[in-house]
């Protein structure tokens, strides 16, 4: 021992000493006084003694200075904001916290007569019908009570025998094997259902009775108050399943069978479009297949952008979360649409096409434009040259003010979204959360596909929730690479450089080329009119790094 923790464990039990006798003058005190104990000396008194009988104080300074770390640890989570068992043992402090009891009741006894007091209150709410909504109210909370002291009594086992100690103290502490446990957390789960039914509050009517059919699957009044909630939600398919499951239990049920038959026709058109969207769910998952199939052996690059513009709901942005989202989603659309190959005409591929007008805010769409098709033919059919040679004719295009979009006189580029280096690069490149990504693996397109469908809402408010979650987890981690990278998402990179195509070539030509990558499965082509300014401001922000030339016949 050294000389520290000497002087310290003398320190300490000198404190104890001078504890112990302050102790019990103020119990002389109290015993001399004629109007008894003081309030606050006896609390105090009591401190005292639980202080001394727990051996409170740091027995070295040593021990004061881990618990002083243990503080400090960012992973440290104090026993009373504990939420789970593993966080609560974690704190040193789990058999302390399991044995606190309200006001010196056991939980076993807490939890019965609060869930006395709640049907209590249920009764009294369909007695009186003037002031049955603060019932139900009490009654919820006294469920909740409830269920709070029975998630804190620990379960006997099957072949416990009680010794008649604890028999003669049942009534005060009563006991439970886990069987009879789970029975009254679902009895009690599912009276709390009842409660918040009666206030019409069908959200948490599902989500006890879902809690009290989990602890007991034979709870048959849980499954009818779940199908009830559910029919109030309109979730009809979820209705259906849960009025089967009652009805697996107990066939002859008068509640199940009404409400079996009201909802009949509604559970089996639900689920007839749930069969349609898992069988169209899985058409496009071989469709996807195959397009990531073709593109590995074509050797063409898909990628993606981000389908959000926010990594949380309240996020503020001079610029607006709207226009950043417009602007994103008009640039590089998802249309839904994806390459599909030829069943006639020698089996080749189409693809959905964009052709990006920017001098004059304008764009055109085609759904399928064939790979061998020269760009230069589909361009004629939709900017045809005057037929007498005379430019100064009007065209077709009403915004073409100027009569300049004629298919002799277009510029063709597209972007060089992803680089070289990033191409070459064994680890994963860092990209500013406005630029391309490209999809590396099957799984990746897969799951960008699926969620750019059900932020569109194909699939429900809740899936379009899940997959707004999941993208802005994937747009914050990009925020915070960049960030930690570049210092600020205001050090954007560059201006993307752009590759000029000429218009005799093919499209295949152009998905071939090694610097072209096709975000959200939509090839955007950029046409100018050679002459106008906007192509000049274009060309002095834009690197032009190549040139798409047709091939020789």
């Amino acid at each position: 021992m050294t000389k520290d923790e000497g002087t310290a464990k003398e320190e300490t039990k000198q404190l104890i000493e001078k504890m112990k006798a302050t102790k019990e003058k103020w119990d002389a005190e109290a015993a001399a006084s004629p109007d008894g104990p003081d309030e606050t000396d006896e609390l105090l008194s009591q401190a005292i003694s639980m202080a001394l009988g727990q051996g409170k104080g740091w027995s070295s300074p040593g021990e004061r200075e881990k618990y002083l770390e243990k503080l400090l640890d960012d992973e440290f989570i104090p026993p009373l904001f504990a939420e789970t068992n593993e966080e609560l043992e974690k704190s040193g402090l789990k058999d302390a916290f399991t044995t606190l009891h309200n006001e010196g009741e056991t939980p076993g006894k807490s939890m019965l007569e609060f869930r006395k007091k709640g049907n209590v209150s249920v009764a009294l709410g369909r007695k009186n019908v003037a002031k049955n909504m603060s019932y139900y109210r009490d009654a919820i909370n006294h469920y909740y009570e409830a269920y709070h002291w029975a998630c804190r009594i620990v379960p006997k086992e099957e072949d416990f025998v009680p010794t008649p100690e604890e028999l003669a103290a049942a009534d005060e502490d009563p006991y439970f094997t886990q069987k009879e446990l789970d029975d009254l957390r679902s009895i009690i789960c599912s009276n709390c259902a009842l409660a918040h039914m009666c206030l019409k509050n069908w959200g948490y009517t599902r989500d006890e009775a879902k809690k009290a059919v989990g602890f007991n699957r034979s709870n048959i009044k849980a499954w009818y108050r779940l199908a009830k909630a559910h029919q109030m939600l309109q979730n009809w398919e979820e209705a259906g399943n849960a009025i089967d499951s009652g009805l697996d239990i107990e066939k002859e049920n008068k509640e199940l069978l009404t409400l079996q038959k009201k909802l009949g026709e509604k559970v089996r058109k639900a689920r007839l479009h749930r069969q349609q969207r898992e069988r169209d769910r899985a058409e496009r998952t071989s469709r996807i297949k195959d397009v990531w199939r073709y593109c590995k052996e074509e050797n063409i690059s898909l990628g993606r952008v981000p389908l959000v513009a926010t990594v949380k709901d309240d996020e503020d942005d001079e610029e607006g979360v709207d226009t950043i989202e417009a602007r994103w989603h008009h640039h590089y659309p998802h249309t839904g649409q994806l390459p599909k190959r030829q069943m006639q005409d020698g089996g080749g591929w189409t693809w959905p096409v964009l052709f990006v007008y920017p001098s004059h805010h304008q764009s055109d769409f085609i759904e399928h434009f064939g790979e061998d098709e020269i760009l230069a033919l589909r361009m004629a059919q939709m900017f045809p040259e005057q037929e007498d040679g005379d430019c100064s004719k009007e065209t077709a295009m009403p915004w073409d003010y100027n009569n300049e979009f004629r298919c002799s006189n277009l510029a063709v580029y597209f972007e060089v979204h992803c680089l070289d280096a990033d191409l070459d690069s064994k680890r994963n490149p860092i990209i500013h959360p406005d630029c391309v990504e490209r999809l590396k693996d099957q799984g990746a397109a897969m799951r960008f596909y699926e969620s750019s469908r059900a932020l569109k809402g194909d699939e429900g408010p809740e899936m379009a929730t899940v997959a707004r979650c999941m993208e802005r987890k994937h747009l914050h981690h990009q925020r915070k690479a960049w960030i930690k990278k570049h210092g600020s998402l205001w050090a954007k990179p560059d201006p993307c450089p752009v590759v000029q195509v000429h218009p005799a070539a093919t499209l295949g030509q152009v998905l071939r080329n090694r610097n072209m990558v096709v975000p959200n499965f939509l090839v955007t082509i950029i046409l100018f009119p050679t002459e106008h300014p906007a192509h000049k401001e274009f060309m002095k922000k834009h690197q032009c790094k190549d040139v798409v030339e047709p091939l020789e016949a």
